[in-house]
């Protein structure tokens, strides 16, 4: 499988948001942008893919830029791909011609429905929750210094 930019970086872009803003302030793009290292006008078509989706909240402004719409456990990694990832979740073309619709069935439901629903199954179960919980261990297990 694979998972385009746009689907990359709102990944980062949601766990960056959830980072920055965990005490209830609005994150700028720039500010985003910066931390990755991600284009900010790139982003920005992100972020409005992400809005439409009501996953985020923007305030315009000095002040401004975007928080989650809620709780960082409650948003999954599936809301955040379908928001941004339009083909990913298309459904497979017919594979034969009428003639041998018996094949169509079995690939359908047996090999296309399968993979389907074990992304989708997979997806869910992970929260934007468990990305920032899981990346913020490993910037502190970075932080260690050793002397000797």
């Amino acid at each position: 499988m694979r998972i385009s930019s746009k689907g990359r970086y709102g990944l980062a872009a949601m766990i960056s948001v959830a980072q920055l803003g965990s005490t209830g302030d609005f994150v700028t793009v720039i500010s985003i942008a910066e931390k990755l290292g991600i284009s900010k006008i790139y982003l920005e078509q992100v972020f409005s893919l992400l809005k439409r989706s009501k996953l985020v909240t923007s305030i315009k402004g000095s002040q401004g830029g975007y928080q989650l719409s809620k709780s960082a456990d409650k948003i999954t990694i599936l809301e955040i791909l379908q928001a941004v990832e339009i083909s990913l979740f298309e459904k497979t073309e017919r594979s034969v011609s009428d003639s041998a619709m018996e094949i169509e069935n079995v690939l359908k439901n047996l090999v296309w429905g399968g993979l389907d629903n074990a992304v989708i199954s997979s997806l869910q179960k992970v929260t934007l929750g468990d990305l920032v919980s899981e990346a913020d261990k490993v910037k502190n297990s970075e932080d260690f210094m050793f002397y000797i």
